[in-house]
C-alpha cells in the first residue's frame, strides 16, 4: 500500500495524553510504525504533571479541541461557519441540539478538521463522551466511526444504555479487550452488539524482557490508580496479615489517586509504614523497574460500588512480560491471562485472608514463581503482542473502509 492509499485515521480521545493510558500510547505508536497514518483529537487539555518518554516517538498531530464555554451567539457563528463546509449539519441539526452544547460543538469541530484534512475514519476510546463526539463528527463529516469499549464505560452504574447501545448500533466496528466484555455486550445489547469485536491490548515485548524471579527479594509490587476497584485497600489488610504472622515481606504501590490519603492512614493505622511505601505515579520505565524487581506482582482487583471494574489491567500483561508472577481476581477479563495455578494465582475478590495465602505461596516456593512466569510469557507472546494487535486494528480499518460494515450513522442523516 503507497502512502497516498493508506486511509488516514483520527483518534478522539477525552484527553491526550493521560500518564495513566500507557495503552492508548503503545496503540498508537504500534499503529504509526505499521505504517498507519494518524492524527489525534484531545476534547480535554492535558493535566498530569509527569508524561512518559515515549510519547515523544508518536508522530501523529495532536488538535486539543476547544473544550471552553461559549456564548450562545459565538456558538451559533460557529455553527453558521461549518454549515458551509459540512452539508451534513442542516440535516443533523436536530440531533446537535439534543447533545451536550460542548459535545456539539466539539464535534463540529473535529468534522470540520476532519473534511479539511482528509481524514477517512474516526477511532474513540471508551464508549463515553469520545465517542458521543466521535460519532456525531462522523455523521457530520460523513465517514465512518469505531471506538474500543473497555471497562467503566461498559459497567459504571452512570451508563446510559440508550445511548451506548445506540454507540454500537452505529459504528463501524467496535473493539473490546477481552472475551468477558465481547460475551457481555452481546448478551446486555442482543444483536446491537454484533460489531463487537475482540483486539487484545498489546504489549512490547521487546520493551518488557522476560527475567526470572527465582532469586528475587521478598517483595511485592502493586501498580494502578488508587481508586476502589483496584483493591489496595484488601492488599494493604493482607500484608497486615503476614507481618502479624512474622512474614518479613515488604511492597510498593505505585500510582495516585483520590484514595491515597486513607490508603495512607490505613497503612500507618496498621504499623506498615516501615514495609509498605506509597511510591506515587511513575513513567513507564520507572514501573518497569519496579515490577522486575519484585517477586510478585498483587493486583487484587474489585468490583466497585458503583460497578466500576476494571477490563484487564495493562500492568498485570506487563507483569507476565517481565517475569513477575501474579496474585489477582477474577474479575471481568482477568482470568482470560492469570489462569489459577498456570501463568498466576487467582483469590477471591475482597479476600484479604486468601490474598495474603496466595502472597506467601509464590513468595516461599521459587519453583512456583518460576513455573507460572515462564507459562504467563508463553501467554503474553502468544495473544498480545503489540504487533498482532496493530495488524489487527489496521485489518478492521481496511475492512470498515471497504465498505463491509459501512457505518448506519453515515446512511442515517435525514435530508
Amino acid at each position: 500500500m503507497s502512502p497516498s492509499d493508506t486511509p488516514r485515521i483520527g483518534y478522539v480521545l477525552k484527553m491526550y495524553p493521560r500518564f495513566s493510558e500507557t495503552f492508548v500510547l503503545t496503540e498508537v505508536l504500534s499503529l504509526e510504525e505499521a505504517g498507519a497514518s494518524l492524527e489525534i483529537f484531545s476534547l480535554r487539555p492535558p493535566v498530569d504533571a509527569r508524561f512518559h518518554a515515549d510519547l515523544a516517538r508518536v508522530q501523529a498531530p495532536v488538535t486539543w479541541v476547544d473544550s471552553s464555554s461559549v456564548r450562545a451567539s459565538e456558538a451559533w457563528q460557529r455553527l453558521r461557519e461549518a454549515a458551509t463546509r459540512l452539508p451534513r449539519l442542516p440535516g443533523l441539526l436536530p440531533e446537535l441540539l439534543e447533545a451536550d452544547a460542548r459535545d456539539a460543538l466539539q464535534a463540529v469541530a473535529v468534522a470540520d478538521a476532519a473534511v479539511a484534512r482528509g481524514l477517512d475514519h474516526l477511532h474513540a476510546h471508551f464508549g463515553s463522551v469520545a465517542t458521543t463526539v466521535a460519532r456525531l463528527a462522523a455523521r457530520l463529516a460523513g465517514i465512518t466511526y469505531s471506538f474500543t469499549a473497555h471497562a467503566k464505560d461498559v459497567f459504571h452504574e452512570s451508563v446510559d444504555d440508550d445511548d451506548l447501545r445506540q454507540k454500537l448500533r452505529d459504528a463501524a466496528a467496535v473493539v473490546t479487550v477481552s472475551a468477558y466484555n465481547v460475551a457481555h455486550l452481546r448478551e446486555r445489547f442482543g444483536a446491537d452488539a454484533g460489531r463487537v469485536r475482540q483486539v487484545n491490548n498489546g504489549i512490547d515485548l521487546d520493551a518488557f524482557a522476560w527475567r526470572s524471579p527465582r532469586q528475587r527479594p521478598r517483595h511485592v509490587v502493586a501498580v494502578g490508580r488508587l481508586v476502589e476497584k483496584k483493591g489496595f485497600g484488601d492488599l494493604v489488610e493482607a500484608l497486615h496479615l503476614l507481618r502479624a504472622s512474622g512474614d518479613p515481606v515488604t511492597c510498593d504501590v505505585v500510582g495516585s489517586g483520590p484514595l491515597l490519603t486513607e490508603l495512607a492512614a490505613r497503612v500507618a493505622a496498621l504499623g506498615l509504614t516501615d514495609r509498605v511505601r506509597l511510591l506515587g505515579p511513575r513513567t513507564q520505565d520507572e514501573v518497569r523497574a519496579a515490577v522486575s524487581a519484585a517477586a510478585v506482582m498483587a493486583a487484587p482487583c474489585v468490583v466497585g460500588d458503583d460497578g466500576n471494574r476494571d477490563g484487564l489491567p495493562t500492568v498485570v500483561l506487563e507483569a507476565m512480560a517481565l517475569g513477575t508472577p501474579v496474585v489477582s481476581t477474577p474479575v471481568t477479563g482477568i482470568p482470560e491471562v492469570v489462569r489459577d495455578g498456570d501463568t498466576g494465582l487467582l483469590v477471591p475478590e475482597r479476600d484479604p485472608a486468601a490474598l495474603a495465602r496466595a502472597l506467601r505461596r509464590l513468595l516461599d516456593d521459587a519453583d512456583l514463581r518460576e513455573r507460572t512466569a515462564r507459562a504467563a510469557r508463553s501467554l503474553v507472546e502468544s495473544g498480545y503482542d503489540r504487533r498482532d494487535q496493530a495488524r489487527r486494528l489496521r485489518a478492521m480499518h481496511a475492512e470498515v473502509l471497504a465498505g463491509g460494515h459501512r457505518s448506519r450513522a453515515v446512511e442515517a442523516v435525514p435530508a
